[in-house]
């Protein structure tokens, strides 16, 4: 039975998963379809077979006005995935991790479009807990108009400091070439630049693009993932009221003492817990000692007030 515009943006069991070309693709999703996606791109697990196409136009002028949706924006590598599989794990409202849409507008921004998808991801299932939204990296170049449409939108900047970002990003020759790809992008780093270089421009890009959206927004907190790491229960009771959810500290500590914090957030058959991740660090810790001096020598180049900057992310804490 085919659906009509009205009755697709009705319910969030019809997802916008993407666009191609004049049309959107529409996906059939249910909340457990929904908890099972770890990420809402070319991963996602739908609830059953039949995506459709229709054209953007048509779907645009049944869409509903956006409601309010809660954000986690974060500078990748920093425990996002597991922040918000927690965020869902200790309440009842719809969490949605890194929607494809958001991140086709990023590399080719739409206004129209962006206002059709803020409209279709603020959906929700019922109750009065908004919609959460975990973006990706490149959706911190939109910042500006996904603020724009809804500055009291409650938010956290997850981010870790430069040097613990280097350590999480410049791990493997995989993670590196991301870093170069996504700073040459967005940061405007040279091909030719050395990985430390890159690593400053992407990671100053995030916190300059971080620290103008906390200006406009009141709702809005930084979470240094260092913090959460260490602190998940404390973490997540200081978060949830911030993102518009229950603080129930019994389920807060089932959640932190069950499996999900002790495998990987992006692959859960695998061990991990922040024992492994420490150890990890620390080893890199030794082997990367000199490439972080120059990390920081980078940023220092491109920001003489560095400090300044670290602190106004600092200040904003959760």
């Amino acid at each position: 039975m085919s659906l009509t515009p009205a009755e697709i943006t009705a319910s969030p069991d019809h997802y916008l998963h993407s666009f191609e070309g004049t049309d959107a693709v529409i996906v059939p999703m249910d909340r457990e379809a929904y908890a099972r996606s770890i990420f809402l791109d070319a991963r996602i697990s739908p609830a059953s077979e039949g995506a459709m196409l229709i054209p953007v136009a048509r779907l645009a002028e049944a869409a509903p006005p956006p409601r309010t949706a809660a954000w986690i924006f974060h500078v990748a590598h920093c425990g996002s995935t597991l922040l918000a599989r927690a965020v869902e794990a200790m309440s009842s409202g719809l969490v949605l991790r890194e929607p494809m849409a958001l991140r086709q507008l990023a590399l080719a921004p739409d206004p129209a479009r962006l206002q059709l998808v803020l409209a279709m991801l603020g959906r929700r299932y019922g109750g009065e807990e908004p919609t959460l939204i975990k973006a990706n990296v490149p959706v911190n170049a939109l910042l500006p108009a996904i603020v724009a449409a809804d500055p009291s939108a409650p938010a956290v900047f997850l981010y870790l400091g430069l040097e613990d970002y280097a350590l999480a990003v410049l791990r493997s020759p995989q993670h590196r070439g991301w870093v170069r790809d996504i700073a040459g992008r967005f940061a405007g780093a040279s091909p030719d630049a050395s990985d430390a270089a890159c690593l400053a421009a992407l990671w100053l890009w995030q916190m300059r693009a971080f620290a103008a959206a906390l200006a406009m927004m009141p709702n809005a907190r930084t979470l240094d993932a260092e913090r959460f790491y260490a602190e998940p229960g404390a973490t997540l009771a200081a978060l949830a009221p911030q993102l518009g959810r229950e603080a129930n500290p019994l389920r807060i500590a089932e959640v932190t003492a069950g499996p999900l914090f002790s495998t990987y957030s992006k692959r859960p058959g695998q061990a991990f817990d922040n024992a492994a991740r420490l150890e990890r660090r620390a080893a890199l810790l030794r082997e990367l000692g000199a490439e972080l001096a120059e990390v920081r020598l980078q940023a220092q180049r491109r920001v003489p007030d560095l400090a300044a900057l670290e602190a106004q992310i600092a200040a904003a804490t959760l």
